[in-house]
């Protein structure tokens, strides 16, 4: 059997890693700078971020296989894959929903407005992004979060939206769903997106619900009211604002509507919906 091979040798590798480390590390603990603690040496907090930066790195410049064909080496989902299951649809603006060409609203969207200025999706929830996306949720794959953001941001009009936001928001998960699964795969996506502008402690989910797979479209209405709040000492950063709220998966559009609810309410001038996939 022929075996891949990746386009540096073994030891090419090696060397890269070895200096990236030494060069990290002469970073953290070097002499000079504003990042110094009163005893010489960096501070905690910096060499915190330089050694996250340095794993990220290092991870970004090893070889990888891409989840979907498993070409390898390759990006997590190789360019074949993205022009053969990622592109662009014709989607109303307003709910992502897939629609005929030269349409702009859905005729649920144009009956009952949400309370959203534009939702965007990257990919429809079938095949293989079901699969991808489940194991990213609920089968301990967060690293997949920096293939799903690099997917997002080849989406038409993503880009702009996250230029001109003032936050970005994570949906937030209840703290019996967020000890049970150990990370908020929205935050994750966040970051990956604009950790700049990611605040995930201004929107608050005050109340568990059972997953809105399994809900009719009227239990999830009924189920998520007031299941959302703003964090009353951040309030003041609603006001006017343009925000973008982040989630994996859009189906009814009931949960990332009631949080848009919320922060209109709020005072936000603006709100965008950004998710993965939208069931069709």
């Amino acid at each position: 059997m022929r075996r891949a091979t990746s386009s540096c040798s073994h030891g090419e590798l090696r060397a890269g890693i070895c200096c990236q480390r030494r060069t990290a590390w002469e970073s953290m603990v070097g002499t000079g700078g504003a990042d110094m603690g009163s005893d010489g040496r960096k501070s905690p907090e910096y060499i915190d971020s330089m050694f996250s930066a340095w794993v990220k790195g290092l991870i970004d410049a090893l070889p990888s296989q891409c989840m979907v064909c498993h070409a390898w080496p390759s990006q997590s989902i190789c360019e074949a894959c993205v022009n053969r299951f990622a592109q662009p649809r014709e989607r109303c603006r307003t709910c992502a929903l897939a629609v005929a060409p030269g349409v702009q609203q859905c005729g649920g969207c144009i009956k009952n407005p949400p309370p959203l200025e534009r939702c965007l999706a990257a990919v429809s929830y079938e095949y293989p992004w079901t699969d991808l996306i489940v194991g990213y949720k609920f089968h301990q794959h967060p690293g997949r979060a920096s293939a799903f953001a690099l997917l997002l941001r080849s989406t038409p009009w993503v880009e702009p939206a996250l230029e001109a936001a003032d936050l970005v928001l994570p949906m937030p998960l209840s703290q019996t769903r967020l000890r049970t699964r150990g990370y908020n795969q929205a935050l994750l996506l966040a970051r990956q997106l604009a950790p700049a502008k990611t605040e995930h402690r201004l929107l608050l989910r005050i109340k568990d619900t059972p997953p809105q797979s399994s809900l009719s479209r009227r239990e999830r209405l009924e189920g998520l009211s007031n299941a959302f709040a703003v964090d009353p000492l951040r309030h003041r950063l609603v006001d006017g604002a343009r925000l973008v709220l982040v989630d994996d998966v859009m189906t009814s559009g009931a949960t990332l509507f009631a949080a848009a609810r919320l922060l209109r309410a709020a005072g936000a001038a603006h709100i965008t919906g950004l998710v993965i996939a939208r069931t069709e």
